[in-house]
């Protein structure tokens, strides 16, 4: 994998990824940003949603449950000195779909954590991770705005 980082202006960065993809990084005006692009180490946490999301969907597609949106939303806390690290990150799971079992889903977000997420299990050697899951079934949903007859 690679990856290459080229400054623009300011504390702006145009990130280039190997697979051919981009995207700007920028710091705030108070460093000399311009606010035109995510920081940073809002990367790292946006990596970490889309690394555990990514292994979750894919144990549920074949454990053939009926996902129709998945959600993955995060919070951190950073030490109060340098290097800020992550000191403790939540993940919390917003799974919809048809039927879906708890016990699959909440199986499913343990394997990406302990297993499968490497995003994971790399800031989990500095921060301590929680997870949490509200799973909604879309049925339910749309039966709550059927009009009235």
């Amino acid at each position: 994998m690679k990856a290459r980082v080229k400054w623009i202006e300011g504390a702006a960065m145009l990130g280039e990824a190997g697979s051919g993809h981009a995207i700007v990084m920028d710091g705030p005006p108070d460093l000399g940003g311009r606010n035109i692009g995510v920081r940073p180490m809002e990367m790292l946490l946006m990596g970490l949603g889309g690394c555990t999301q990514f292994d979750v969907l894919l144990i549920l597609r074949k454990a053939r449950q009926a996902v129709t949106d998945c959600v993955v939303e995060l919070t951190a806390e950073r030490a109060e000195t340098d290097p800020k690290v992550f000191t403790g990150i939540h993940v919390h799971f917003i799974v919809t779909g048809h039927g879906l079992d708890p016990q699959r889903v909440e199986r499913a977000i343990k394997l990406s954590a302990e297993k499968y997420c490497s995003a994971s299990i790399m800031l989990g050697a500095t921060a301590t991770i929680t997870h949490d899951v509200e799973i909604r079934d879309c049925d339910v949903a749309l039966a709550s705005v059927e009009p009235e007859r």
